[in-house]
């Protein structure tokens, strides 16, 4: 295919199109970069400097004869599917995406293709949500129940996309709402996007003796906070993680937080079946996550599946990780 782009590359190349701005997907060094215009501010945000062109969604160019849009994946504000169609065959890579509604971004839209790149990250048949609103309503009484008791309520979540969406899930009249400064600047870019988010402040903006200030409040931060000296500052305090990998037993052990809350911006196990077969894609390819037995369910459904070996869903690339070995910002 002569486009001459790559889609989230992971060596600098003269024109990358982003799917969203994890920092597995979004790094430094190309010479030009092509995003879905909801997500420009917050690839600006974590990549200040680049040359970036905002594409709205469904709109479509020519780059060097191959006709190119941008689609939503439902992942985290800006988060886009690229489809590529050259010669009469399309191609869609769909970067992270969940299918359960977001009030934070634009919701997953299927887009039917010839060939279809997924992640799956929780590919596995353990991994099924509860509704974001059942989830929602537990951390809302785990906050509260702290409010009334005079402690302050830790809620440890990746810094883009989960905990803007976490602010706007929970109830933020139980008590006044604090973040970490990985958060805030991150809060900024979804309010000048046009998402509605509860008044939040930094938590720097209170003296760190003042421990009286947090009783009854909501601290986000992200997962490198936990156990650091920052920690400190809030007194008497409940914590807890959200994040998919909660459903593990073993993962909210080690942790060793309070609670678990099982949230994430991927799709489970059916919501990769449901999208998958939404495409109507004959041919699958798996990038990252759960891919054998992806591959496998695939194959046993009749398509034409394989994988790519990629960069994407290495928490490590992420400095706020929970896991060392599972997939990306879950």
């Amino acid at each position: 295919m002569p486009g001459n782009f790559h889609i989230d590359p992971w060596r600098p190349v003269e024109r990358a199109v982003i799917t969203h701005a994890h920092a597995d997907h979004a790094r430094f060094g190309h010479a030009r970069y092509l995003a879905a215009e909801p997500g420009v501010g917050v690839l600006l945000s974590r990549l200040p400097g680049i040359d970036v062109q905002g594409l709205a969604y469904g709109e479509a160019i020519v780059v060097n004869g191959v006709r190119v849009s941008l689609h939503p994946a439902g992942h985290v504000l800006g988060s886009a599917q690229v489809r590529v169609e050259y010669q009469g065959r399309v191609w869609v890579a769909s970067g992270d995406y969940k299918v359960e509604p977001d009030p934070t971004c634009a919701p997953f839209e299927p887009v039917r293709c010839d060939t279809f790149i997924t992640e799956s990250t929780f590919g596995l048949p353990i991994y099924r949500w509860d509704s974001s609103r059942e989830v929602f309503d537990g951390i809302d009484a785990w906050w509260r129940h702290n409010a009334a008791q005079g402690r302050a309520s830790v809620l440890f979540s990746y810094s883009f996309g989960k905990a803007q969406r976490i602010l706007a899930g929970v109830d933020a009249a139980i008590g006044p709402i604090f973040c970490h400064g990985a958060v805030e600047p991150l809060n900024r870019a979804y309010r000048e996007a046009g998402v509605a988010l509860p008044p939040t402040r930094l938590v720097s903006e209170i003296a760190a003796k003042d421990k009286a200030a947090f009783k009854g409040a909501l601290i986000v931060a992200p997962p490198s906070a936990q156990g650091s000296t920052w920690m400190r500052r809030f007194g008497e305090y409940s914590d807890a993680f959200a994040s998919g990998w909660m459903r593990l037993r073993g993962t909210r052990r080690r942790k060793g937080v309070d609670r678990g809350f099982v949230l994430s911006d991927h799709a489970d196990w059916p919501g990769l079946q449901l999208a998958i077969g939404a495409t109507g894609a004959e041919r699958v390819i798996v990038t990252h996550g759960q891919i054998e037995p992806m591959v496998r369910w695939l194959c046993e459904q009749g398509l034409d599946a394989g994988a790519f070996k990629t960069e994407y869903g290495d928490d490590a690339v992420e400095a706020d990780s929970i896991v060392d070995t599972a997939g990306s910002a879950a």
